[in-house]
């Protein structure tokens, strides 16, 4: 969902748009892209050096980590994917930047290491092997702590634990390979293959442990552009899904230590595209700590929120060399409810009504699409009541005092 809406907002800032995606991805579900290229999961570079090469774009955006991972790969590995035809690795380093900072976004510890040195106030973050390095861990830094396995994006590799126990028993989950029933549910329901080959390989994980720092979560999404910020968008985190998961309920924040963390870690790695960053800001202190980078950009990307905070805008000019073409600023509400997310978590949840709903309506296939996805996951994923609500849903009548799920659904 976040990929589509993004495309629309390149779209509606002036760029063609294209997109690699499995069949049945929401985009699908848009009037963004032009054209769609289908992603074969069993050979995701060899599909995404053949939409290159029919598209010859002038950026190319991940949507998630494994896209930027597929990049990454590609530009490694460029030349037996050019053709002859294609400059690869010009391509990926003007959308991504400098190759130098590729294998950093994805090893936690070698980034914090990275923050600390431009004097970026980070919690203490190292990686555990064994049982032992997580005793002698615990050991130093105390309880609670936190798990985190690299190459895992939206919670799924992330365990906060507060006994011995726990932290065991976590290290062992985090570091095993994909269950095979995970990798054949995302294969047949998604179209996404993968976890496929890591499942069967039987690849393991390398697992961080970081220092948990008690507070609040925040969050950056920023357009970037050989080192500089262009363009940034700061929230503070209000709900989320589950408590190791994506927001759900952000609030637009300004906030000079977060702003300054990020353009130092810009410029010291040369970024360019778009990037995210997670910030856990302290109860006692209000110190803001850098905990995660995401090479790519995050589910607010696409909210145009005025000068200043229209990312695809800020690249549109960067790439075309062309006045901004701002798009109207979606609300002056600070809060913001992001679909599907709140109303799945909570189909009567207060910032529905309080706070604003980002429903795209403009697209209202997309909205069919999104309600249809989350009833099918539902049957795989049958956790919480907004989940159990989705599966057994019927046709619903909206009237004046229907709920926010009534009126989506309805709609």
């Amino acid at each position: 969902m976040p990929t589509a809406r993004l495309a629309v907002a390149f779209a509606n800032s002036g760029f063609r748009v294209e997109a690699l995606c499995p069949p049945g991805h929401p985009v699908g579900q848009t009037h963004a892209a032009s054209r769609k290229h289908t992603y074969q999961g069993l050979t995701p570079l060899r599909s995404l050096a053949r939409a290159i090469a029919a598209g010859k774009p002038d950026l190319v955006v991940p949507g998630d980590d494994l896209a930027t991972r597929h990049l990454h790969e590609l530009y490694r590995r460029r030349e037996l994917y050019s053709g002859g035809t294609t400059d690869l690795g010009s391509l990926i380093e003007r959308s991504l930047g400098s190759p130098e900072a590729f294998p950093i976004v994805h090893a936690r510890t070698a980034f914090m290491k990275l923050a600390r040195e431009e004097g970026i106030r980070v919690p203490a973050t190292e990686v555990v092997k064994t049982a032992e390095d997580v005793k002698n861990w615990i050991g130093r830094i105390g309880f609670p702590t936190v798990l985190k396995a690299d190459g895992t994006s939206g919670g799924e590799g992330v365990r906060m634990v507060r006994t011995a126990a726990e932290a065991q028993n976590a290290l062992r989950k985090l570091q095993a390979p994909p269950l095979a029933a995970r990798a054949l549910k995302r294969a047949l329901v998604n179209q996404d293959r993968t976890l496929i080959w890591p499942s069967l390989l039987r690849h393991r994980l390398t697992v961080t442990a970081q220092a948990f720092v008690a507070g609040h979560e925040a969050t950056s999404t920023i357009a970037c552009w050989k080192g500089t910020v262009l363009s940034s968008l700061h929230f503070e985190v209000l709900r989320k899904g589950y408590a190791a998961g994506h927001a759900t309920v952000v609030r637009l924040i300004e906030n000079s230590e977060i702003s300054t963390a990020v353009e130092k870690v810009v410029r010291r790695m040369r970024l360019s595209g778009l990037y995210g960053f997670d910030f856990m800001v302290e109860t006692s202190s209000g110190n803001a700590y850098l905990i995660e980078v995401n090479p790519r950009s995050t589910q607010v990307g696409h909210l145009t929120l005025g000068p200043g905070r229209d990312l695809p805008a800020a690249l549109y000019r960067a790439i075309s060399e062309n006045p901004i073409r701002v798009a109207p600023t979606i609300t002056e509400h600070d809060t913001i409810a992001l679909f599907p997310h709140e109303w799945a978590r909570d189909p009567q949840s207060e910032f529905l009504r309080t706070g604003y709903h980002d429903v795209p309506w403009d697209a209202p296939e997309l909205v069919h699409a999104c309600v249809r996805r989350a009833r099918k996951e539902s049957v795989w994923y049958a956790r919480g009541d907004a989940n159990r609500e989705l599966a057994a849903a019927t046709p619903l009548k909206a009237s004046a005092e229907s709920s926010a799920a009534a009126r989506i659904a309805a709609r």
